[in-house]
């Protein structure tokens, strides 16, 4: 159980920061203040250390990790882009992001809770990647 649990929480980091990345990578040339674009860079930064601590993990129990869920990876897109056609402000990315962090913060929280039997270096994986969701929305408000 506890191996199992393991390997489905280090899959949903995974796919869940992948999604991040992705989210971030698709706003990034549309920012223009240097301190947002500082913000979004090193969290994006953060998220792919945590990536490669995952992705050991997971190759020790021979798993390949996981990819987002294309449909909310496409939804995602999608809201992003029209978004950002009717608006390609700071404060809309700051908006999008915002989403995206509460949104991240949500789930693995609920995979948290799901996969208890976990073990403690996954489940401490997956709190600091909510951390740095929680600080990224802060860090963020202010260009709201």
């Amino acid at each position: 159980m506890i191996e199992q649990d393991t390997i489905k929480l280090l899959r949903e980091c995974d796919a869940g920061i992948k999604m991040g990345v992705a989210s971030i990578d698709e706003v990034l040339n549309y920012v223009s203040n240097k301190k947002l674009k500082e913000y979004l860079s090193d969290c994006k930064n953060e998220h792919d250390k945590l990536k490669e601590e995952i992705q050991i993990l997971l190759d020790e129990y021979h798993d390949e990790g996981k990819n987002p869920n294309p449909m909310a990876k496409s939804m995602s897109w999608m809201k992003t882009n029209v978004k950002l056609v009717m608006d390609e402000s700071d404060s809309t990315i700051a908006d999008l992001i915002t989403d995206g962090c509460n949104m991240g913060v949500k789930t693995l929280n609920r995979y948290l809770n799901q996969y208890e039997a976990a073990d403690e270096k996954s489940k401490d994986i997956t709190k600091r990647l909510i951390n740095l969701e929680e600080k990224l929305a802060i860090d963020i408000r202010q260009f709201l």
